[in-house]
């Protein structure tokens, strides 16, 4: 019968946890292009792999075959040429046989097993990688309606969002659209009862122009009377978001109609945005939404487009009567 060495098993999540185990399958997950260990070590830093044969192998899926990927015996090395080099074994200590891959790709995902192995005392550990892409589960975006900048207090923020198809965006999420170049010059509110705005291109009427690129804070604000506007976060659509073809310009109400007619829904602010940052979303034409404002995605930069910028563009909130636009509908999935 096989007899068992302890492992340290050293996490994402659950650092120095050890594990007598041969059978349990441990979880890893990593963002694409990112550099990811798998955790492979004798449980005791005083126990050496020297005289044994470590070996990785992966497999796709649990039920493909496993393949070889690096191996080791003392001093000697190899591994699979499949792998072009950016698999090694990590060795940063005498006990440790952990694996190393670095720039993951969508094609490491699948399972891996280390085994150390010196013919009596051998260990075997697997562990399913998933590697993760970084396209955005969602987009923010800054909202204030009809009556104006700075008019929404908190319980009035959360309603205007949840009325675009959204909800109040966390500090987290209007962090990750600032790294990605958001810039914005109102201040709204966040989950936390915090009021920010994100700043790329420091200038004078945003804090300043002297001031380093950041959230701009505010702090947390009486809930009640303070009034900004507010940050939104939609998620990916679960629907289909469209142009309506129509033969005639529409007034609201038979925007709202239109829609119906075609079995769908006008489309919310949040729906907009979501097609536009998440699907690449383009049309030069301005088009009823169901908050009473009239919009238009370009994702490409053109002429009489947007010409400096990808973005959602705001006609305004004109009169409904005014026949003089079409309509985006939202068709939601059954």
């Amino acid at each position: 019968m096989m007899s068992l060495l302890c492992i340290t098993v050293i996490s994402l999540t659950l650092a120095g946890r050890a594990y007598c185990e041969t059978h349990g399958i441990k979880t890893v997950k990593a963002k694409l292009g990112e550099t990811v260990t798998l955790p492979c070590k004798l449980h005791s830093s005083e126990d050496s792999i020297t005289g044994h044969r470590v070996e990785w192998y992966k497999a796709d899926d649990e039920n493909s075959s496993f393949n070889f990927v690096v191996g080791s015996m003392g001093s000697h090395g190899w591994g699979s040429s499949s792998f072009d080099n950016r698999q090694y074994l990590q060795k940063t200590s005498e006990n440790d046989a952990s694996l190393v891959i670095s720039d993951v790709s969508m094609d490491d995902t699948g399972r891996y097993r280390c085994e150390i192995i010196n013919g009596e005392d051998d260990i075997e550990m697997d562990y399913d990688l998933v590697v993760e892409s970084n396209a955005p589960e969602g987009v923010v975006f800054p909202y204030s309606p009809h009556g104006g900048r700075y008019i929404l207090n908190f319980e009035h923020a959360e309603k205007a969002c949840a009325d675009q198809g959204a909800v109040v965006a966390s500090f987290e999420q209007l962090f990750q659209e600032w790294e990605d170049g958001f810039d914005w010059c109102n201040a709204g509110w966040l989950n936390d009862g915090t009021v920010q705005y994100p700043i790329n291109k420091p200038r004078e009427p945003c804090g300043g122009s002297q001031n380093a690129p950041g959230l701009r804070s505010y702090g947390k604000r009486n809930k009640k009377t303070s009034r900004f506007d507010v940050f939104c976060f939609a998620s990916k659509l679960s629907g289909h978001f469209y142009w309506l073809v129509q033969p005639e310009r529409l007034s609201f109400d038979e925007a709202v109609q239109a829609c119906l007619d075609d079995g769908a829904e006008i489309a919310k602010v949040g729906h907009m945005f979501a097609a536009w940052r998440l699907e690449g979303y383009d049309r030069c034409d301005a088009g009823w939404l169901a908050d009473g404002s009239v919009r238009y995605p370009i994702s490409n930069p053109r002429k009489n487009c947007s010409p400096n910028e990808a973005a959602v563009r705001l006609v305004g909130f004109p009169d409904k009567k005014k026949k003089s636009y079409g309509v985006y509908c939202f068709r939601p999935e059954q």
